[in-house]
C-alpha cells in the first residue's frame, strides 16, 4: 500500500480530544427538549478532557493527519453534480463512486466537528464551515430540502413517495440503502452544529428532515414497514436528536415511523430475533430506542435497548468485543465455527460502543464499561494502521489471518467512514459526571479532566497493562465534597486504593459496582490505584477448549510472521494438563508487552505473543486450541491423516486453477460477464453476478472417470445458487448457502464419462440460477481422476 502522507507524531505533549455522535446528555451543551428520565451520568464537554501520551493518542494523531489530507471538494463532487452544479474536483473511488456515494462526507463532517470541539483547530474549522456552506448551496439549488449524491435518486424518491416500494435487504427501488446515506449526512450536520457551533448546519439538517417528512406523508404503515426492510441506518436516532435541538415534535413522530416493527417488537418481548440478521443494520435501531427513552420515558424503547445490548454481548460477541461473521449474526452461542477473514465488521463495534454509552447515562454500571474497555482496546484500537491512519473493514479472527487495511483513494467503505470518527474520540467515556457532582473514572487511559464548574482537575497517569499502577493528581478549589467513583475492572487480580500514601478502604456503591472516595480535595492530592494485571482466558461458548488469552485488558495474539502460515502445521496449539494460562505463557519484556509460550507447551514450536492491537502486517491467531496430553495424541494423528489425504489428492490431480490470478486465468482461458474478483481468507476468488457467468477450461483424462472439485467458503448468507455445466451440459446445481461453517469446502462433482471420452480438456461454465442469484464465489477449481 502506498503511503500518501507522512506521519510525524509528536510524543511529548498532551492533546485534547473529543466526544462523538450519538449525542449524550451533557454537562454543558443544552438541548431545547430536556430528558424526561433521571440522567445518572452526563458526558463532559469536549474541552474538559485531554489525552496524554499513549497508543490512543498516536492513533488519534494518525487519524487527524488523514482528515487533513482528504479533500472536501472530492467528497462533495457527487452532491454538486446531482444538484446541477459544476463539481470542483473528481470523486474519490470505492463506494464514493458507487451506489452508496455521499455517506463518507457525513462521517468526515462528524469527525472534523468532533475533533474541533476539543481542539479549536482553525484548519479543521475552515473545512467544517466550507462543507456546511457547500451543502447549503446544494440544498438551495435543489429547492426541495433534499441533499444527495446517489445514482438515480430522483427516480427512487419519486417512486417511494407514490408508495411504489421495492425492497430487498440493502436495495430500495434499485438504490443502495439510500436512507443509510441520508442519516450520515444529517448526523454530520448535527455534529457541526453541536461541536463547531455552526448555526447553518442545524438549518440545513432541519430542512432535510422536513423533506423526509413530506416524502413519507402519504405512506401507510404497511408501505413504511416494507420500505424499512432495506437498511436505513440511524434515521430514527438523528431525527430524535433534531427533535431535541428544535423542540418540534414532528421530528419525534417521524422517528417513530422509522420503527422496524417485526424486529423491535420481538426485542421488546425479550425474544432474540437476531440470528440471520445483518448485524449493523440492527444496532442503530437499538441506539435510537435508548436515546428516545431518555427524551420520552417510553418504557418499550428502554426494554428494546437493554435486551438488545445484553443479547448481543452475551450470545453473539467474540473475545475482542466485536460481533458478526460476514456481517451477519449467527445462532446464539455458536461462534466456534465462524472464525474467518470476514468477522467483526468495525462499524458494528463503533455502534455497540455508542449503545453502551446511552445505557450508561441512565444506569451507570461497571459491566458496561468493562465491555467498552474490551472493545476499545481489542477491536477499535486494533482496527487502525497507526503508520498511515488506514483502517480495517473486517478485523479477521481466522486462525492464521491478517489485517487488511483501506487505502487512500479506492476504499471509502462504511468502516472507513466510522473509522474517521473512531480514532478522534478516544476520551469520550474516560470520565462521566453524576447529578451530585461525583466523577466516574471509567477507563484507565492517560488523560486530564478539568471540571471548571466544580473547580476540580484530575490528572491521570497510566500505562496499563505494562505496569499495575494508575496515579491521579487532584487539584481542587472547591469547598464541597466531591465523590470519585473508580471502576474495578473485571480482569484485575489486585485492587487497592491509596490517598496521599495511605491505603484506604473505599465504599462500594452496590448499585453501580464502583468504588467511591468522598472527601474535600485540596492542592496536589495524590491517589494511586493498583490494578493487578494477570493472565486470563475467554473460551468460545460452544467450545471450552478454544480460547483467547488476555493479559489485563488486552488480548494476546501469536506472531506467525509475514507469510501465510501452513493451514495444518502453521497454526499453533497449546498442550497442557493445566487449565491455568500462566502455565502456558510467560512475560518476556514487560516494557513492550512481549510474551512467549512456555517450553514444550506449544506445537509445533515456542511462539511469541504480543497484544493484538499492536499487529499491522503480520499473520496471527488470537484463538488457541488447547489440548491435554492425551487429547493431543488423537489430534496429532488427525493432522497426519490430513497431510496424507492432501498428498493423495495431489497424486490424482490433473489440473488446478487459481481464480483471480492473471497467469492461471490465461492458462485456463478464463472468461465471463458481470464478473467480480477479490481476496478473502488469504485466497483470491471469482464470482459472476446476476445475469453473468464465468467459464474456464480444465484438463481431463480421456479414458478414465473424472471429477470436478470446486472450493467455496461457508457462511456467505446471500443468493448463491447456480448451475455447473461441462461442455454445455448441466452436471449439478449448487447452493453455496448450504455450507454453514466458516471454513473452506472442497465439493466434488462427478463428470459423466461421455463428456470426457476422447478429450484432453473440457470447458466449465458456472451460470446463476436466475436474476437474483450469483455464481460463486469460487476460490479454486481442480479436476482429478476418480479414486479406484
Amino acid at each position: 500500500m502506498k503511503n500518501y502522507i507522512s506521519l510525524v507524531i509528536p510524543l511529548l505533549f498532551a492533546y485534547p480530544t473529543v466526544q462523538a455522535q450519538t449525542f449524550l446528555p451533557h454537562t454543558q451543551i443544552k438541548t431545547t427538549v430536556s430528558e424526561k428520565v433521571n440522567i445518572q451520568a452526563k458526558a463532559y464537554n469536549l474541552e474538559e478532557v485531554t489525552l496524554y501520551q499513549s497508543p490512543f493518542l498516536v492513533a488519534q494523531q494518525a487519524d487527524v493527519k488523514l482528515l487533513k489530507w482528504m479533500q472536501p471538494d472530492r467528497l462533495l463532487a457527487g452532491f454538486r453534480t446531482n444538484a446541477g452544479l459544476q463539481p470542483k474536483a473528481d470523486k474519490y473511488g470505492g463506494w464514493e463512486s458507487m451506489g452508496l456515494a455521499g455517506h463518507s462526507l457525513g462521517h468526515y463532517l462528524s469527525a472534523l466537528s468532533l475533533y474541533y470541539g476539543g481542539n479549536k483547530d482553525n484548519d479543521i474549522l475552515q473545512r467544517i464551515n466550507y462543507i456546511v456552506d457547500e451543502l447549503n448551496e446544494i440544498q438551495s439549488a435543489r429547492k426541495t430540502g433534499y441533499i444527495g449524491a446517489i445514482l438515480e435518486e430522483d427516480r427512487i424518491w419519486s417512486e417511494v413517495a407514490k408508495g411504489d416500494i421495492r425492497t430487498h435487504s440493502f436495495d430500495l427501488n434499485g438504490g443502495w440503502a439510500p436512507w443509510y446515506t441520508i442519516h450520515k449526512i444529517m448526523a454530520g450536520l448535527l455534529d457541526a452544529h453541536i461541536y463547531a457551533k455552526n448555526p447553518t448546519a442545524l438549518t440545513v439538517a432541519t430542512k432535510f428532515a422536513d423533506w423526509a417528512d413530506q416524502l413519507l406523508t402519504n405512506l401507510n404503515e404497511e408501505q413504511m414497514q416494507n420500505m424499512l426492510k432495506c437498511e436505513y441506518g440511524g434515521m430514527a436516532e438523528v431525527l430524535t436528536n433534531i427533535y431535541a435541538f428544535t423542540g418540534n415534535e414532528k421530528y419525534l413522530k417521524l422517528s417513530y415511523r422509522f420503527y422496524d416493527k417485526p424486529l423491535l417488537d420481538a426485542l421488546a418481548n425479550q425474544e432474540d430475533a437476531l440470528p440471520g440478521k445483518h448485524a449493523n443494520t440492527q444496532i442503530p435501531k437499538a441506539i435510537a430506542s435508548a436515546r428516545r427513552y431518555q427524551l420520552t420515558g417510553d418504557k418499550k424503547d428502554q426494554d428494546i435497548a437493554n435486551f438488545f445490548f445484553q443479547t448481543v454481548l452475551q450470545h453473539h460477541t467474540y473475545a475482542t468485543g466485536g460481533n458478526s461473521n460476514y456481517e451477519y449474526f449467527g445462532q446464539q452461542d455458536k461462534l466456534n465455527n465462524t472464525l474467518s477473514d470476514n468477522t467483526t465488521e468495525t462499524c458494528n463495534t463503533y455502534n455497540m460502543l455508542k449503545l453502551a454509552q446511552q445505557l450508561f447515562v441512565i444506569n451507570p454500571q461497571t459491566s458496561l464499561m468493562d465491555y467498552y474497555e474490551r472493545a476499545l482496546y481489542n477491536h477499535i484500537l486494533a482496527s487502525q494502521n497507526p503508520n498511515d491512519g488506514m483502517v480495517t473493514y473486517y478485523t479477521s479472527l481466522r486462525m492464521g489471518g491478517s489485517k487488511e487495511f483501506s487505502d487512500h483513494e479506492h476504499s471509502f467503505t462504511c468502516c472507513m467512514g466510522t473509522g474517521m470518527e473512531n480514532h478522534v474520540k478516544y476520551n469520550e467515556s474516560i470520565y462521566f459526571k453524576n447529578p451530585n457532582g461525583g466523577i466516574y473514572v471509567n477507563l484507565y487511559i492517560p488523560s486530564q479532566l478539568d471540571d471548571k464548574s466544580q473547580g476540580i482537575q484530575l490528572s491521570q497517569q497510566s500505562n496499563i497493562p505494562t505496569t499495575d499502577f494508575v496515579s491521579f493528581s487532584v487539584n481542587s478549589t472547591s469547598k464541597k465534597v466531591i465523590p470519585l467513583y473508580f471502576r474495578k475492572p473485571s480482569w484485575t487480580t489486585v485492587f487497592t486504593i491509596s490517598v496521599n500514601g495511605k491505603e484506604i478502604q473505599p465504599i462500594l456503591d452496590e448499585k453501580s459496582g464502583y468504588y467511591v472516595i468522598s472527601q474535600k480535595w485540596g492542592k496536589n492530592d495524590q491517589i494511586q490505584l493498583q490494578l493487578g494485571s494477570g493472565f486470563h482466558t475467554e473460551a468460545m461458548p460452544d467450545n471450552p477448549n478454544r480460547r483467547a488469552i488476555f493479559y489485563g485488558p488486552v488480548i494476546l495474539a501469536a506472531q506467525l510472521g509475514l507469510d501465510e502460515p501452513d493451514p495444518v502445521e502453521g497454526i499453533p496449539v497449546l498442550i497442557s494438563n493445566s487449565n491455568d494460562p500462566k502455565d502456558w505463557v510467560q512475560m518476556e519484556n514487560a516494557n513492550y508487552l512481549n510474551f512467549k509460550t512456555k517450553a514444550k507447551t506449544a506445537y509445533p514450536n515456542t511462539i511469541a505473543l504480543k497484544p493484538f492491537n499492536q499487529f499491522v502486517n503480520e499473520h496471527y491467531t488470537l484463538y488457541w486450541d488447547v489440548f491435554t496430553a492425551d487429547q493431543w495424541k488423537v489430534q496429532q494423528a488427525k493432522y497426519e491423516a490430513d497431510k496424507f489425504a492432501q498428498r493423495e489428492l495431489e497424486s490424482r490431480t490433473l489440473a488446478f486453477f487459481r481464480p483471480g490470478e492473471m497467469q492461471p486465468e490465461r492458462d485456463h482461458e478464463f472468461t465471463g460477464e458481470h464478473l467480480e474478483t477479490g481476496e478473502d481468507h488469504n485466497r483470491k476468488w471469482r464470482i459472476a453476478s446476476p445475469k453473468g457467468y464465468m467459464s474456464f477450461t480444465m484438463k481431463v483424462n480421456p479414458t478414465d472417470n473424472n471429477e470436478l472439485m470446486l472450493t467455496y467458503w461457508g457462511m456467505d448468507n446471500r443468493d448463491r445458487t447456480f448451475n455447473i455445466e461441462v461442455d454445455g451440459k448441466v452436471i449439478a446445481q449448487q447452493d453455496v448457502n448450504q455450507f454453514k461453517e466458516s471454513k473452506f469446502y472442497d465439493i466434488n462433482y462427478q463428470i459423466p464419462k461421455e463428456l470426457t471420452k476422447g478429450k484432453s480438456k473440457v470447458t466449465i461454465k458456472l451460470i446463476p440460477k436466475d436474476e437474483r442469484n450469483s455464481a460463486g464465489p469460487i476460490y479454486g477449481a481442480r479436476t482429478v481422476v476418480s479414486k479406484k
